[in-house]
């Protein structure tokens, strides 16, 4: 192993650099290198979807730009700079800025935001990211105050930004196939409580129902086909009906994945030195046989990915030690009825 090349992580989110700080305060002389396709600026992803109602910019939710990060925790950041291949048996990546030496190696890649192939869907905009945010927020500014927005898909992202935009001024819309909202993480009483919070806001709820097809409305605007026949009107469409893990890069490499790329007690991928973390990772330990058979599965939250960083930089600074998810609530950002969810 080439030790002498450190720990490259490659991802700028919120298990990146949460990583590298991590690793930075067990290691203060070890070598870090940070690539990333984006600026690497860091913030707060879980801001993205109560950012509106807050007048927050994409500008003004950034806490620090990648440069300042980089100075602060010593660590040698690629900005703007694409892995193209992982070469496992030189310990090199192939990147649009030419090749790089690695010792150990982290995948934090994040998730796609998922695309429905409902026609017409193809116009609606998803926000997973500072750059997403800054369109969505021009999109709103566009369409005026009081838009009409349809939210496709009520789950935590989709619940979320429902309450967001209302407290924004803005009508909403909100589809989903469950019969309740947040219908993969509450009790039916819970998500029937937040439907009738949202409705009491002037939400319009749509729940047991999917979006059929999209078209476009003249002068501007679309006309949402929902499958129980109803149709509503819209300025602004968002897609928020789940994430799907970036496993291409792991799987071209060769290493295991499915929803997800598999890692174990350590982190580690089914190469040693390659661990993956944050919402690409697959936790065999967090496994349930009533979910996807008993297939390790992502853990897309804030407290377990701080949890299995914290493990991670100690088991590369030399301690080993085994990601332990104890009890991980999930925090429902929606002041309409705040929920906390057991995990």
């Amino acid at each position: 192993m080439a030790a002498s090349a450190g720990v490259t992580i490659i991802g700028a989110g919120l298990a990146g650099w949460t990583l590298a700080r991590e690793l930075r305060q067990r290691a203060p002389e070890l070598p870090i290198t940070l690539v990333c396709a984006d600026s690497g600026a860091f913030y707060s992803k879980p801001m993205l979807s109560n950012g509106h109602a807050q007048k927050k910019s994409a500008d003004q939710l950034v806490q620090r730009p990648a440069e300042q990060q980089a100075k602060t925790l010593g660590v040698d950041v690629r900005a703007g700079t694409r892995v193209l291949v992982i070469d496992r048996a030189a310990h090199c990546l192939e990147t649009t800025a030419g090749q790089l030496a690695y010792g150990r190696l982290v995948l934090a890649l994040g998730a796609d935001a998922i695309r429905l192939d409902t026609p017409g869907m193809q116009d609606a905009l998803s926000v997973n990211d500072i750059d997403d945010y800054r369109r969505f927020r021009a999109a709103l500014s566009a369409a005026g105050p009081g838009a009409r927005v349809a939210v496709i898909g009520g789950g935590l992202i989709g619940s979320e930004f429902a309450n967001d935009l209302i407290l924004g001024g803005y009508h909403v819309d909100v589809v989903d196939p469950a019969p309740w909202l947040l219908g993969n993480l509450v009790a039916q009483s819970q998500g029937e409580a937040l439907q009738a919070a949202l409705r009491g806001l002037g939400a319009g709820i749509h729940v047991g129902d999917v979006a059929q097809k999209i078209e476009r409305r003249e002068p501007s605007g679309y006309h949402v086909q929902l499958r129980s026949g109803a149709v509503l009107e819209a300025e602004v469409l968002l897609c928020a009906v789940g994430l799907r893990p970036r496993t291409d890069l792991a799987r071209a490499a060769g290493l295991a994945t499915s929803r997800g790329i598999h890692v174990n007690e350590m982190g580690q991928t089914s190469d040693p030195d390659i661990f993956a973390l944050g919402d690409c990772a697959a936790y065999a330990s967090a496994a349930r046989p009533d979910i996807a058979a008993g297939a390790p599965r992502p853990l897309p939250y804030v407290m377990p990915i701080m949890t299995a960083a914290r493990a991670i930089a100690a088991t590369l600074a030399g301690q080993l030690t085994p990601i332990q998810f104890g009890s991980m609530p999930v925090r429902v950002k929606t002041p309409a009825l705040p929920l906390t969810v057991a995990g």
